[in-house]
């Protein structure tokens, strides 16, 4: 395992990281969830990404029934929990970001994953009912309780996060750190355009999610998805129509062969190609099975046999309608 700089922090990520959205609490059993860690853990990974809304509340039940069980040295590992969707109660005072809710999420997150602190506490999404003062504010407090570590933020947009930037700087309050958006091959804008500027100016680390486009750039899905799959799970319907086109069905075609030339299997080779940008602080891995976790895991060393001239095919082969965000 390698490890970046999240942002200017003084904190090291590891390069890969393992998430629970869609997994822990719902597709797999706790057994598999505790192997997933374990592996990861002993792979060098430090970090383990959860959030209230994921499956309820009770992704991060199962994560801190395991972090409990694991006993591994509490100065080795991360964990994190995001606030805004809630655990399911649709009340005003239940969901978004303003003071109540973030104070009773990071309480309720820090039974749930039975620990003393989150080491990383993003706010999910951008509230638009709640001052974006306020929420810096109170995440400033909750950081001087030390309830929290570092704070930032997932799906905001450069305006929103310069925002929360100039009211730390003016009222001397501790800014957000990091930024969660989803990075792949298809989607790139936020990351490579968008928050251009930021990463010098307020130097924005970025903790990015599906890196696989939710399995589409695993090679797996065909002209049809594939059954036992997230794309095929019962009430994700809406995630098959964002990710899975023709489109990019021949696009992830056109990308066999520059991994096959490789030597690695497409999902690795995907997972390298995010890393080889430097602004990426950590990629979140997704799994369902110790195998595909073992296997991804494999993009770290992968990433440096991705050179220019790849690159540059690969950029080629996307060259197409619906691909991409940009």
């Amino acid at each position: 395992m390698r490890y970046r700089r999240l942002g200017t922090s003084g904190l090291q990520v590891s390069e890969l990281s393992l998430g629970s959205w869609l997994t822990f609490g719902k597709l797999i059993t706790d057994e598999t969830a505790a192997e997933l860690m374990k592996l990861a853990y002993d792979n060098g990974v430090n970090f383990f990404d959860n959030a209230e809304i994921y499956s309820r509340g009770g992704s991060e039940r199962v994560m801190g029934r395991i972090l409990s069980r694991m006993e591994w040295p509490r100065d080795t590992w991360m964990v994190s929990s995001k606030v805004f969707f809630g655990t399911g109660g649709k009340l005003p005072t239940q969901v978004g970001l303003h003071r109540k809710h973030v104070v009773e999420a990071c309480h309720a997150a820090l039974q749930r994953l039975q620990v003393e602190y989150l080491d990383l506490f993003f706010c999910h999404r951008p509230d638009p009912n709640t001052p974006i003062a306020e929420t810096v504010w109170t995440m400033h407090q909750l950081i001087m309780q030390g309830k929290v570590l570092y704070w930032g933020t997932s799906e905001w947009n450069a305006e929103q996060i310069k925002e929360a930037h100039a009211v730390a700087e003016k009222h001397h309050l501790i800014a957000p750190v990091m930024e969660q958006p989803q990075y792949n091959m298809f989607h790139r804008e936020k990351v490579e355009r968008e928050f251009a500027p930021l990463y010098d100016t307020v130097g924005l680390g970025t903790t990015i999610w599906s890196p696989l486009a939710s399995g589409v750039l695993s090679g797996k899905h065909g002209t049809n998805a594939q059954q036992g799959t997230r794309l095929t799970a019962e009430g994700l319907d809406w995630l098959r129509e964002r990710e899975w086109n023709e489109a990019r069905v021949k696009a992830v075609n056109r990308l066999k062969p520059f991994a096959a030339d490789l030597g690695l299997s497409l999902p690795v080779f995907a997972i390298a190609w995010c890393l080889k940008n430097p602004r990426v602080s950590t990629v979140i891995l997704g799994a369902s099975k110790t195998t595909q976790l073992a296997e991804n895991l494999k993009a770290v060393e992968a990433q440096d046999l991705l050179s220019r001239d790849v690159l540059d095919k690969v950029e080629e082969a996307l060259k197409g309608e619906r691909l991409s965000t940009w």
